[in-house]
């Protein structure tokens, strides 16, 4: 890691280390490009505010796109006023920004990356070589996670969902349905958000966190590998805009199919495309991270999910940062 030894400002274009982190620095073929693709300019910026005088140290942990299958990124650049490092979170392989700098620290504090992304829609049912290139499941896509248990009530409700499945993908679907079918998109009162499949399975009502955790939790009862997948949604339109906030889906890895992606939250709200959700991702959406209670390199403590930056000062979780995201579609 990097350590600051002063705050001048740095302005880099990430290439030299694109091949160990996924990143694609060359164009891209023009027949990959499909009307079922976008190519799009991606910013995200970060505020670090009201820095208490007499703090020592300031850490920031901020996600990366990579690419994969699915997604190519590159020309990423990242602007920041100290040194910085990017590295790897070690359990799933999630990219990292990492930040730190040393007293004196300024009151305030802003930095931000862009990425010129290439997302594809796609669905695994309908392609010709299913779970091609992906790797397949790892231990903890069948183990319980803080906020999402696979014993007692998800365990039971698993069980009552997918009697008379006889094949995973036919208990994945029925999972997919029940959740789709029980829960509604509402993001009022307390404790949605979170990802607490139990609140879930009780409230029947969230935000895509909950649908998905809920997901994750009756499919890992159930012996299924599922995953956690973290993101941000693009305006449909393909204009410039703000995006308000993350997006979640999951995936569940079914034999001979591989990694068969979900997103039960927008097939409750958009009935219409029920069926497409069910194996199939529209390119409206960047891919950012994967997992739950991750452990960022040189943090104090673990984190539910990773989409928002982290920021710790002198060891502890710092909650003045302010976030934006935006999105400006590129012809090519």
């Amino acid at each position: 890691m990097h350590r600051s030894r002063g705050l001048g400002f740095i302005v880099c274009s990430v290439v030299a280390v694109a091949a160990g982190l996924g990143l694609h620095t060359g164009r891209t073929e023009a027949s990959s490009v499909t009307p079922e693709a976008r190519t799009f300019r991606f910013t995200y910026s970060v505020a670090v505010e009201e820095i208490p005088r007499g703090a020592h140290e300031l850490s920031i942990w901020v996600p990366l796109p990579t690419t994969d299958r699915r997604q190519v990124v590159r020309n990423l650049e990242v602007t920041a006023p100290m040194e910085y490092s990017i590295t790897r979170e070690n359990e799933y392989g999630n990219s990292v920004l990492y930040l730190s700098a040393q007293a004196p620290l300024p009151p305030n504090l802003d930095l931000k990356f862009e990425a010129l992304i290439e997302r594809q829609a796609f669905n695994v049912l309908s392609e010709e070589k299913r779970g091609a290139g992906s790797r397949g499941p790892a231990p903890h896509d069948l183990e319980p996670h803080k906020l999402v248990p696979i014993d007692d009530v998800i365990a039971e409700l698993a069980r009552a969902t997918t009697a008379g499945a006889t094949t995973q993908l036919d208990k994945a679907r029925a999972i997919y349905d029940y959740v789709t079918d029980t829960m509604s998109y509402d993001k009022s009162g307390d404790g949605w958000g979170r990802g607490d499949a139990l609140y879930a399975c009780d409230a029947r009502t969230g935000n895509c966190t909950d649908f998905h955790s809920l997901i994750i939790g009756m499919a890992r009862a159930s012996g299924i590998p599922a995953r956690f997948v973290m993101g941000f949604p693009l305006p449909e339109n393909g204009v410039e805009g703000e995006i308000p906030g993350y997006h979640c889906w999951a995936e569940m890895y079914i034999d001979d199919i591989g990694w068969l992606p979900v997103d039960s939250s927008e097939a409750s709200k958009r009935p219409e495309k029920r069926d497409a959700f069910f194996g199939g991702l529209d390119a409206n959406r960047v891919q950012f991270t994967e997992g739950r209670d991750l452990q960022l390199p040189q943090a104090s403590d673990v984190v539910n999910y990773f989409v928002y930056p982290h920021v710790e000062l002198d060891g502890v979780e710092y909650s003045e940062v302010k976030s934006r995201f935006s999105v400006l579609d590129v012809q090519q």
